[in-house]
């Protein structure tokens, strides 16, 4: 795929670094970015030679979210094909469920597409990040934040909802009050709040933000990929679970861990006195 709306840089270490780079747009998710970016990602996972994904924007923002003017042209498209079938009284009680019974996931493909990934990602997040920018910067494991970083969950400035999954994301991270304020609201919240509420790891200066974001990278991409791996799904897996399930599940994580070659290395390595050399199998 040709690569427009999404520059792709590989950095030492087998660090991935995806700057969405459409300036005059504040670099907003349309259909072409959500492409080339879902492309790179997909390329990502399937790299056993790239460790650890960084996702950043071209300044002055970091993602405005979805285009704005494609929810106009969606608003008039649906006025001029009127209503539609009227749902059924299961489509009314839980959509969520009658979209499981199809296999259809809803939301924007690349929140679950992040979600999903085995290896550790950071948003670098050098400006806004509004709407769905701010989700996905929230489905990255990791942000560190510019000063000039701005989130804000701006849906209901729409009329809208976030439908990204922010209001799962988002009360694990800031609590349940803070969530409702942001989304209630639309107010964004700035780098230095965003550090003090849990909102992101760190907040830099803004011309430190790519060598830090880099440097934590390069750490992680020097880990043992397989157990951060299972450590991801263990950590989510568990906020759905009783601490006896937790367990078990971890109990068989560990045994899949002793397996790999990194463990091997881990031990002789503190058995030699020296930093381990994992290579992510």
């Amino acid at each position: 795929m040709a690569m427009e709306l999404v520059q792709s840089e590989t950095a030492p270490d087998g660090v991935l670094v995806l700057t969405l780079n459409d300036p005059a747009t504040r670099n907003s998710l349309t259909e072409q970015m959500t492409e080339e970016l879902g492309a790179e990602v997909e390329r990502f996972s399937q790299d056993p030679a790239l460790r650890v994904l960084v996702i950043t924007g071209a300044d002055p923002a970091f993602c405005s979210g979805a285009n704005v003017r494609g929810f106009d042209r969606r608003i008039r498209e649906r006025e001029q094909a009127g209503e539609g079938a009227e749902p059924t009284p299961w489509e009314q009680l839980d959509p969520s469920f009658t979209a499981r019974l199809r296999r259809t996931p809803g939301g924007p493909p690349i929140v679950l597409q992040l979600h999903t990934l085995q290896k550790p990602t950071i948003a670098a997040v050098n400006g806004a990040a509004y709407g769905l920018g701010c989700g996905l910067a929230l489905t990255c494991d990791f942000r560190v934040a510019s000063e000039r970083a701005r989130f804000s969950e701006a849906f209901v400035r729409n009329g809208l909802i976030p439908a990204d999954g922010s209001c799962w994301q988002l009360p694990k991270m800031i609590g349940v009050a803070r969530t409702l304020w942001m989304q209630y609201t639309g107010e964004p919240v700035d780098g230095a709040e965003a550090a003090q509420i849990g909102l992101v790891n760190r907040v830099v200066p803004h011309d430190e933000l790519r060598p830090v974001a880099l440097d934590m990278a390069a750490r992680l991409a020097r880990g043992p990929a397989v157990s951060m791996a299972l450590i991801r799904q263990l950590v989510y897996q568990g906020f759905h679970q009783t601490l006896p399930e937790h367990l078990t599940l971890a109990t068989r994580a560990q045994e899949l861990a002793r397996r790999t070659e990194d463990h091997k290395e881990g031990v002789r390595a503190f058995l030699e006195k020296r930093q381990p050399q994992f290579k992510g199998r």
